[in-house]
């Protein structure tokens, strides 16, 4: 049976070891110590992400990453009621400890009712927050699970996100000319003027239901008594649509063609990368049937709900894993207004549990 005591307990023990990204060594050898305990078998990748089994074939796949946003370092939980916050000068860092205490306590209960229960494979990734660049660098030669649940969304366990977006990321890199500002600005070419046509020339922010465009980044320059010579742009477009995102890569190309041909003699580099995957699921969706049936046998009702952001279950589907992404109860994720509703925590504990028990 769940214990709202040790779980609350488990996770402001979670939250209080400093494990921003890439700095996880610490949280991860208590994982590991923990995971021990519960008579896994663990073992951790090149990268250090943490992978533990019970040897057993056709495991469900329990996930949820390690690491925090800054600033979470010092984070001091408290209880108030039904809720468990910081003290407000950090984040509360339930994204995702929420999730890593919620496996471990459907595991402590598990073991303990000595009750049967599927196969069970554990992957807690390093780096999630960064470009989920744990799952990127995953060693899957370890992980043998076909199927998975993610904790790692915000909101109720009951909310199954059911659409997450193609991520583009790109950087461009503008040379111009430098001299002197105040002595002859004519002779030199400005790349932050360069910069600023074609941030003009982008589209900004919400541009449909299914997608989104930022330039996050601006930098450029070194002093304020010289024409710039360099620039950097860096930002992000993410949709579902494919259509869309062809349409969006096609007009940043065509964006920087116009501006090439407005500054011949500025150099515009253009690099772009593909973060992640986009992926739709439908309630027929076998694992989501699955993940179903255990929400009703401990008294959820499931909805679906599109996502802006990406997650570990991105990375999985692109690699075979029929990954399903479950709320945890934490509300405020990256903030310092951030909370963890209780009940919802223990609920996310008796739905993996519940998937446990088949």
């Amino acid at each position: 049976m769940i214990n709202r005591d040790r779980l609350v307990k488990t996770f402001c023990e979670l939250v209080t070891i400093d494990s921003p990204s890439g700095e996880e060594d610490a949280i991860a050898a208590d994982l590991r110590r923990r995971l021990e305990a519960l008579g896994l078998t663990v073992h951790a990748d090149a990268y250090g992400n943490l992978i533990a089994g019970e040897g057993r074939e056709s495991p469900l796949l329990l996930s949820a990453h390690m690491d925090t946003v800054e600033p979470g370092r010092g984070i001091k939980p408290r209880v108030e009621g039904d809720r468990i916050v910081a003290d407000g000068t950090t984040i509360l860092g339930a994204d995702c400890k929420a999730g890593v205490a919620a496996i471990l306590e459907a595991l402590q209960s598990v073991n303990e009712d000595v009750a049967e229960h599927i196969p069970i494979e554990v992957c807690i990734t390093r780096a999630e927050e960064t470009g989920l660049l744990g799952a990127r660098e995953l060693d899957y030669s370890r992980i043998t699970a076909r199927e998975s649940i993610v904790f790692d969304s915000p909101g109720p366990p009951s909310r199954i996100i059911s659409a997450a977006p193609t991520y583009i990321g790109f950087q461009i890199d503008i040379r111009g000319r430098a001299a002197h500002a105040g002595v002859e600005p004519e002779k030199g070419l400005s790349a932050i003027r360069v910069a600023a046509e074609i941030v003009t020339r982008l589209p900004q922010g919400r541009l449909d239901e299914e997608t989104t465009f930022n330039v996050g980044t601006i930098e450029g320059g070194q002093v304020r008594n010289a024409v710039p010579e360099n620039a950097t742009l860096v930002g992000e477009f993410r949709t579902t649509n494919p259509d869309t995102l062809d349409r969006i890569q096609k007009q940043l190309t065509s964006v920087l063609a116009e501006v090439r041909e407005m500054y011949p003699d500025a150099v515009i580099e253009d690099l772009r990368s593909t973060e992640f995957e986009a992926y739709v699921l439908t309630d027929e969706d076998a694992a989501v049937r699955r993940i179903d049936d255990a929400m009703r046998a401990v008294g959820l009702e499931m909805t679906m709900a599109p996502s802006g952001g990406g997650s570990d279950g991105n990375i999985f589907r692109q690699k075979g894993i029929k990954a399903v992404v479950v709320g945890m109860g934490a509300v405020g994720m990256h903030t310092l207004q951030e909370y963890l509703d209780i009940p919802d925590l223990v609920d996310t504990a008796r739905l993996c549990e519940a998937m446990l028990r088949g």
